[in-house]
């Protein structure tokens, strides 16, 4: 049973994400918040599993909310579910931890699949939104290279890119490969470093977008 915490400012859209992942035997609905901070606040009183984030929101709004629980529960899956398919939006929740984006057009059975998806630890960006990041991405790899980018790569790089494209953290990694922590850490600088790129989250979407 997956943990799911919904937040939105809309009482109405509340009402009918819960009532729509009440169908689903695998989903549990345990909270309802109306902003950011009182997200925050019942993270903090429940167990969750994955949260349903809205963007716009008073008092506290979703990107925020994002940057707070993520330092606090870093585990914990933050799915952003909007209407907003704006690049600012993305790239801050992004940047706070988020762990997917979803726009609010999705089918019932696709905004299930996306929770089970990121409860899994896989990145999930829904139809334009993985357009618009992964030609951001692409944007900022030297053109000439984009062919051969990969190439750069020795074995053990690629694997380990390979496993961090499925949402692998660094402990997994290791456990994976049966090298340290500290190796993983290492091999991730260097793959992060021969590909230009500033973080992991921006070599999962690469790789998702090949």
């Amino acid at each position: 049973m997956i943990k799911v915490l919904i937040v939105d400012d809309q009482a109405l859209i509340r009402e009918g994400l819960s009532m729509m992942l009440s169908l689903y035997k695998e989903i549990e609905v345990v909270g309802e918040a109306a902003n950011g901070k009182d997200a925050v606040d019942l993270v903090e009183e429940k167990e969750i599993d994955v949260v349903l984030m809205d963007i716009r929101m008073p008092i506290m709004d979703g990107v925020e909310a994002t940057r707070v629980i993520k330092e606090r529960y870093p585990h914990l899956k933050i799915l952003i579910l909007t209407t907003f398919n704006e690049d600012e939006y993305i790239f801050q929740g992004l940047n706070n931890g988020a762990d997917g984006y979803v726009l609010k057009d999705v089918s019932s059975k696709e905004l299930v699949n996306s929770i089970k998806s990121v409860y899994k630890g896989d990145m999930l960006f829904h139809g334009e939104v993985a357009k618009t990041i992964a030609g951001a991405v692409k944007g900022n790899v030297n053109m000439q290279r984009e062919e051969n980018i990969f190439n750069d790569l020795t074995p053990r790089e690629m694997e380990i890119a390979r496993l961090i494209g499925e949402g692998k953290s660094n402990k997994e990694i290791s456990k994976i490969l049966y090298i340290t922590e500290g190796t993983v850490k290492n091999h991730v600088t260097r793959i992060l470093d021969k590909m230009d790129l500033r973080d992991r989250t921006q070599l999962a979407i690469l790789l998702k977008s090949r």
